[in-house]
């Protein structure tokens, strides 16, 4: 039996609009892209801009996702609800709702990509 949960993202990571002066991968190297990630190694989500997911594993790594296909409601300032069927991970084609702020109904169905590592280069002599 295929468990369901579902998580509010707002109540389970902090949600934040990104600064939009400074892209938050500048500086970064990506990594290989990942299928799958686990929540409770994140310490946060933001829906940096349309169609751009960052989950923030550390002070180093932040996990860029995007998502298959239009997301119409996905911008800055917004909640995403999660479907989780794999405990405490997300995972390529997991899906997700967009709750626009100031509602209650959330939009229709979207689905994840790739989950793409981003970190910071270690500084010389480290």
């Amino acid at each position: 039996m295929k468990a369901r949960a579902l998580i509010a993202a707002v109540l389970a990571l902090p949600l934040t609009a990104a600064a939009a002066d400074k892209s938050p991968l500048a500086g970064r190297v990506a990594g290989t892209p990942q299928r799958c990630i686990t929540l409770r190694q994140t310490e946060g989500l933001t829906i940096a801009e349309r169609d751009l997911i960052l989950f923030r594993e550390s002070g180093r790594r932040i996990y860029r996702a995007t998502p298959i296909g239009r997301c119409g409601q996905l911008q800055p300032f917004n909640a995403l609800i999660l479907d989780l069927y794999s405990g405490n991970t997300v995972c390529e084609n997991d899906r997700f709702r967009v709750l626009t702020s100031g509602t209650s109904i959330p939009g229709p169905y979207c689905r994840f990509g790739k989950f793409v590592p981003y970190d910071r280069p270690a500084k010389p002599g480290s």
